[in-house]
Formats: C-alpha cells, structure tokens, sequence
C-alpha cells in the first residue's frame, strides 16, 4: 500500500511476554488506534528487560536517532520494581541520565494523599524520569510516561496503556486514516488466490490479503482491502467482487 502517513514501530519490553507467562494485547490495541488515526505501523518487535538489547533496539527503530521509523512507541518496563528498566534504557539511547521529575514527583504524592499511603523509594522510582523528556499523562493510576526524541514511553499494564495512548494520540500529527473492505467467500484461499493477485496488480497503490478461517460450515476465506483512498478501495472491491462472480 503506498502511503505518505508517518511511519510507526512498537516495542514491547518484558520477559513476562516472552516466557508465555502474560498475553500480550498492547501492540494489538495501539496497532488499531493507528491505523484508524493515520499512522503506518510498520513493525512490531518484542524485547526482553535487558538494558543492551533495548537500548540497541531504540536506535534501531527511532527516527530521530538515526533508526527506521518516525515514531516509535513503547510498552512495558516502567514500574517500581528492579526489574523495571526502560526509562534507563530509554535514557542511555538518546544520550542523558534519568532524574526525578518535579512534576511527576507531585503527581505520585499528590495520589499518595489522596490514597492515604506514603511516597515510598520503590514508589518514586515512577518518577525517575530522561532528562528533556515530556510527560504523557496517566488518568488511571498517576505515574505518567514520557515522550524524548521519537520515542513515547508507556505502562505495560493494560489499562493504564490504553489510558496513555487515549492522551497521547490526539497530540501526535497523523495522516490519513486507513480504509478497508472486506468480503467472505466460502472458498479455499488457493481457489481465490489467481483472482486476487490479478486485482492486486490493477491497485499497485493499494493492500490486497486473503485471510482463510474453517468454521461448522467448512473452509472460508476473508479477501480484505486497504488503502488511503476510499474511492479506490471500493473499485477493487468491485473488480474483485466481479472476478469472483459476486
């Protein structure tokens, strides 16, 4: 699909994603709000908690670190146990220190008033925050995220994730939103796969992909497409609709 939106990457960082111990769902729900709000996700990469392997993994994906993508969004890692490692990391790659943020140091004391518990060390750790960096506010549970360079750090947990991008999303320049449709055929993906292509080769400019699924009545499959123009999606919808005799 040729597009001039922004292009976009995610990193997951955590252990618990990749020993099968958590379900991964952030990348799912960020790479839908993107695609809806302009932003050409191109890759989505998942990384343990170890500082090197983040680090590099940063500078491999933000644009204005010299990596691939102009934007480059993160989940996970910025917590208040040891382990939690990637506002480090994020430091080391865009060369400064982490420090405790005034304002975010306000916001966690602030909700520690509010709950009627003490702003303790491992508490504060949430404040620790890359000098130049912005916050991302955190309507849920108050310890923010932050913004430095192309790179928009946010909460592994569910919740508070959906919550930051929900903040985040609107104050970021997008383009223009993808738009799809789609046809259910009850045919095997190799009995569409000729016409298909034929479509795809009459839209250079656009995303064909077959999708097969077998339910209680058999074999199907999706034949979706995706582009820019809506206009131009729903003429080969038509041709492929034509091609198949629907």
């Amino acid at each position: 699909m040729q597009s001039d939106n922004p292009t976009a990457a995610i990193l997951v960082i955590g252990d618990e994603i990749l020993s099968g111990r958590t379900r991964e769902g952030n990348a799912h729900h960020l790479a839908q709000v993107l695609s809806a709000t302009g932003f050409d996700l191109r890759e989505i990469r998942v990384v343990a908690d170890d500082h090197d392997r983040i680090v590099a993994a940063i500078r491999a994906l933000d644009g204005s670190l010299g990596g691939d993508y102009d934007l480059l969004f993160t989940s996970g890692g910025i917590g208040p146990t040891h382990d939690d490692i990637t506002a480090d990391a994020v430091a080391a790659a865009h060369g400064t220190t982490v420090e405790i943020h005034p304002q975010a140091r306000a916001i966690l004391q602030a909700r520690c008033d509010r709950m009627g518990t003490e702003l303790t060390e491992n508490r504060l750790r949430m404040a620790r925050i890359p000098v130049g960096a912005t916050l991302i506010d955190n309507a849920v549970s108050g310890a923010p995220g932050f913004s430095i360079g192309n790179t928009h750090v946010m909460a592994g947990v569910p919740e508070v994730f959906r919550g930051m991008v929900d903040w985040l999303i609107p104050r970021l320049s997008g383009g223009r939103p993808v738009q799809s449709q789609s046809v259910e055929v009850r045919r095997g993906e190799s009995d569409v796969a000729e016409d298909l292509k034929a479509v795809a080769d009459g839209f250079p400019d656009l995303s064909l992909g077959s999708y097969p699924f077998q339910d209680q009545s058999g074999w199907g499959t999706n034949l979706v497409v995706r582009g820019l123009d809506a206009d131009r999606v729903a003429q080969a919808m038509a041709a492929l609709k034509d091609r198949l005799g629907l």
